[in-house]
């Protein structure tokens, strides 16, 4: 565990390259995020409780963190960076509503296939703006790990939840507009701009939700969600955005559209279709080879 934290940028300790280290980063943010769909499930509440508990603790637990740190209050950071910081916060906190909102609506197989789109926005949208050129390996990984997605989408996507599905790629459009915000703004800590997306979650649920019409039970599971996991993998993955183009970040989101179902299958039974695993083995089978040819490329740069 301290070897993880060596790599975090608070931390001076580390002689990792850029890249090595924004991939060890985000690897560690997808993992964690992996888990989301599985406690939404568990804890058993409308999805307007869900959004302003996770919220609330995500909030209080990283403005804490934060000000142990660096002595100071996100809204200062965030007021500090302007424009940029207040619509990254504002994506968190959308991301946060949309994906929350989805889960209930429809399958976790189908969200997190159709969430998996983000790195064709992240492309996209780096491309328009100028941000980074986007090398051809990209767009092809971009292309096969769609296909992938396209497969899973056929085999869940009879189960219905058009609704849940509709509100998915919005939230797909979301990510992908983040993750570009952040890599042309990589000055700005996430930390901040997360707790302040926790913030603007609770205020837009709460005129819907009943916070405290809760068991014990529930609420634990939304304290995890809300102080430990989701501020965990939102700060690693907005980190990753300084060594990695934020179309590789998201990327590797797709990892989470095959960990999510598996998760909840093994944990409550919600089995996902067959296909999954089919469409799921083509995207982790595109990520390992787009990294292989990556630094294979860099290697070859190196020795030339």
């Amino acid at each position: 565990m301290a070897k993880l934290f060596s790599y975090l940028p608070y931390s001076t300790g580390n002689n990792l390259e850029p890249r090595k280290k924004g991939l060890v980063i985000v690897s560690t943010g997808v993992l964690i995020i992996s888990f989301d769909a599985l406690l939404i499930r568990l804890a058993g509440t409308s999805n307007s409780n869900v959004i302003f508990w996770r919220g609330l603790f995500m909030f209080l637990s990283l403005s804490l963190v934060y000000y142990l740190i660096k002595r100071n209050l996100p809204f200062r950071e965030v007021k500090r960076f302007g424009l940029p910081a207040l619509a990254s916060s504002v994506c968190y906190g959308l991301s946060g509503v949309l994906f929350v909102s989805a889960i209930m609506y429809t399958q976790v197989a189908n969200v997190v296939v159709i969430i998996s789109m983000s790195p064709l926005f992240a492309a996209l949208l780096t491309w328009m703006f100028g941000i980074d050129r986007i090398l051809f390996r990209t767009w092809l990984a971009i292309f096969c790990s769609i296909m992938g997605v396209v497969i899973i989408f056929q085999g869940s996507m009879g189960t219905g939840g058009m609704l849940g599905n509709i509100i998915a790629v919005i939230a797909a459009l979301n990510i992908g507009t983040n993750l570009t915000i952040l890599r042309n703004n990589t000055r700005m800590d996430p930390l901040p701009l997360v707790s302040l997306g926790g913030a603007i979650m609770a205020v837009l649920s709460l005129p819907f939700a009943a916070p405290l019409d809760l068991d014990l039970y529930s609420l634990a599971v939304l304290a995890l969600m809300g102080l430990v996991q989701m501020p965990a993998a939102l700060v690693f993955i907005g980190m990753s955005t300084r060594y990695l183009p934020s179309p590789e970040v998201s990327l590797f989101l797709l990892v989470e559209s095959v960990c999510a179902p598996i998760w909840v299958w093994l944990f409550i039974g919600e089995v996902p279709p067959s296909l999954t695993f089919l469409g799921g083995g083509i995207v982790i089978a595109t990520l390992c080879l787009y990294f292989w040819w990556g630094e294979r490329d860099i290697k070859q740069n190196r020795s030339s």
